[in-house]
């Protein structure tokens, strides 16, 4: 059968696109589990479920898709992006390479989405980095291209520290169309403990990457 099984009704899907280790694997399980990973493992394709109770729509789904950086199959990641709400396209403060990925993979969504357009969120990681530590893009130098010519959302965020890990997926939520009633489920994520029930699905296998459930 297809790849694609058609979308649930009340599910929302942010992917996480970007180079290779800069750290969208950290940010979501820092969302997720609140804690911090030194060691980098490559990440194959991981896609996380949350359900959340939210007032008056009854449950919401929140898919959080994390793909590698060196996605192998161009057909893959184009299933992907056609089939996800949100993107967060993220790069890595002390990298200037991977914010040329980012402005690589921004092209390929806007052309694959066209007129449907696309909730961009550009997300600078290990925003904990200052200068002598290796940081080479400031926030603002890179907001001002990324507000003010791509029209795309900007947030940068450190894993390492969980700063303003939760604004990324606020950002996120807020550029989906109607903007949506997940967004104070998610945002009060930091205020309540425990955190809501991750289902993780094992690493999907390599010839079937990006199953859309």
């Amino acid at each position: 059968g297809s790849l694609l099984v058609e979308r649930r009704p009340n599910t929302v899907r942010l992917v996480f696109l970007g180079a290779a280790g800069v750290g969208k694997t950290a940010l979501i399980h820092r969302f997720l589990h609140d804690r911090f990973e030194r060691k980098y493992t490559r990440t194959v394709e991981e896609l996380h479920v949350l359900e959340y109770d939210t007032a008056g729509s009854g449950k919401m789904r929140l898919e959080i898709l994390d793909t590698s950086g060196s996605y192998p199959f161009p057909a893959m990641r184009e299933l992907c992006i056609r089939h996800s709400d949100a993107f967060a396209l993220v790069y890595a403060v002390d990298e200037p390479g991977s914010l040329e990925e980012v402005r690589r993979l921004r092209d390929e969504i806007l052309e694959l989405r066209g007129e449907k357009g696309a909730p961009i969120t550009v997300v600078g990681s290990k925003a904990d980095l200052t200068e002598s530590e290796g940081r080479v893009m400031l926030a603002a130098d890179v907001m001002a291209t990324v507000e003010g010519d791509w029209d795309a959302n900007f947030v940068e965020a450190s894993a390492r520290t969980g700063g303003n890990t939760v604004g990324v997926f606020r950002a996120l939520l807020q550029q989906v169309d109607p903007p949506h009633r997940l967004s104070p489920a998610v945002c009060r994520r930091r205020d309540t403990a425990p955190a809501p029930a991750v289902k993780k699905r094992p690493p999907l296998k390599k010839h079937n990457s990006c199953v859309l459930s």
